[in-house]
């Protein structure tokens, strides 16, 4: 069956699409999501079988988890905003191709110089998920913005949760590079059936290149909500990041001595905290994401706490993951609805500017998280992440200011 193509509208981006995306579309659009961005993970819970397999130190196993950050960064400022140029079913279904060629590269690499190939290609090109996320907004049915992308995003970060768990365990089964060559199959068949299921999308009136990319600065300097949302953003995900890039370290040392199965397992305990972005959109939806940010910013701060217990009980560690992995979500999916109102036509480029954020903070936090590990062991890992948490919550006080003072009303003339 040929795809639907969707007629575009004289003046907008957006289609007529009132009956918006059907559910069993919008599921198949969460599960890409969750393949390409899950695909960055798989090498969190398999450090130390990587670093023994290719005869490397644990803190060059652990640069696999930054190279993977800064390329998808750089997918996001260069490949994204093609959404709003180019038509985002082909776009999507080739991006998701080459991360796919990624993958395999890493699944049959015996060095360390082709696993980190690999690992920016598939980073690079996994950006495809977010030309996803601001597609489920522009076709779901009006006042249904906030649940479509929730739902979307529930499967991108279930991915992003359950990739470590999922290659622990074919870890335990086949070898460190068998969740390499499982995910790049993976890819490729929903690659192809997103190219039947989804309808044609285009900007009727695409820029250049050129002009894309440099109305990126041009919408950073315009709404002071989006510079504020992405430093939120790029801030909670340090944080967060910081734990990804030394849990498998600290849970295969001394005090828990677990297997790259058991690590995979622990992992679990986070996609619990997926569900979150259906809630937060739900909540967006009905205009609190004000609230939802308040309460998910400090409770990153406070899992730190449980998290530094987790050093030597496992109970704590599983608890204070839950807590952090609930928040980032909250925090997300709050920000991506606050900075989609602001330009509902280049939703594209505000993602870019977003995500870009994003991931260079997810890259600076991974960064930081190592350079502690390797100063002071999980300790100063915890002492890292508390500081950038305390630092995102200044930017969450500065976006509330921000907020008021859009929403204040005008002063009655003299």
């Amino acid at each position: 069956m040929p795809p639907r193509t969707l007629p575009a509208a004289p003046s907008s981006s957006r289609p007529d699409t009132s009956a918006g995306l059907s559910t069993p579309v919008l599921l198949l659009m969460a599960v890409a999501c969750g393949l390409c961005a899950g695909a960055n993970y798989f090498n969190q819970p398999l450090l130390h079988s990587i670093a023994v397999h290719l005869q490397v130190s644990e803190g060059t196993a652990a640069l696999t988890v930054t190279f993977a950050q800064v390329a998808y960064a750089v997918g996001l400022l260069l490949l994204v905003p093609l959404g709003d140029k180019l038509e985002r079913r082909r776009l999507i279904a080739t991006l998701m191709v080459l991360a796919a060629a990624g993958l395999f590269l890493s699944g049959f690499a015996d060095r360390f110089a082709l696993l980190a190939l690999g690992t920016l290609m598939t980073g690079l090109f996994s950006v495809a998920a977010q030309v996803l996320v601001p597609m489920a907004a522009a076709l779901a049915a009006p006042g249904r913005s906030g649940q479509a992308v929730g739902l979307v995003m529930s499967g991108l970060l279930t991915g992003i949760l359950a990739a470590r768990s999922v290659a622990g365990l074919l870890s335990g089964l086949g070898g460190w590079n068998l969740v390499y060559r499982v995910g790049g199959v993976a890819l490729l068949v929903v690659a192809a059936a997103l190219w039947f299921a989804l309808p044609t999308l285009r900007n009727p009136h695409p820029p250049s290149y050129g002009q894309v990319l440099r109305s990126l600065g041009t919408l950073a300097r315009r709404h002071p909500r989006l510079r504020s949302r992405a430093l939120l953003g790029g801030l909670s995900f340090a944080s967060v990041s910081v734990l990804f890039s030394t849990m498998a370290l600290m849970l295969a040392g001394p005090a828990h001595r677990l297997g790259d199965a058991q690590i995979g397992l622990v992992g679990l305990a986070g996609v619990a905290g997926a569900l979150m972005a259906n809630v937060a959109g739900r909540l967006a939806d009905q205009g609190r994401e004000q609230l939802t940010t308040r309460v998910s910013v400090l409770l990153v701060l406070a899992s730190w706490a449980a998290l530094w217990l987790g050093g030597t009980s496992i109970v704590w560690f599983l608890v204070g993951m839950l807590a952090i992995d609930l928040a980032l979500q909250g925090v997300h999916i709050s920000n991506q609805n606050v900075i989609y109102q602001l330009a509902p036509e280049a939703r594209s480029r505000l993602n870019a500017v977003y995500m870009t954020t994003y991931f260079t903070g997810a890259a600076l936090g991974s960064a930081l998280g190592s350079a502690a590990w390797q100063r002071g062991g999980w300790s100063a890992a915890c002492l890292a992440g508390v500081g950038v948490a305390g630092l995102n919550a200044l930017a969450m006080v500065h976006d509330a200011r921000l907020a008021r003072g859009a929403t204040a009303p005008a002063a009655p003339p003299a």
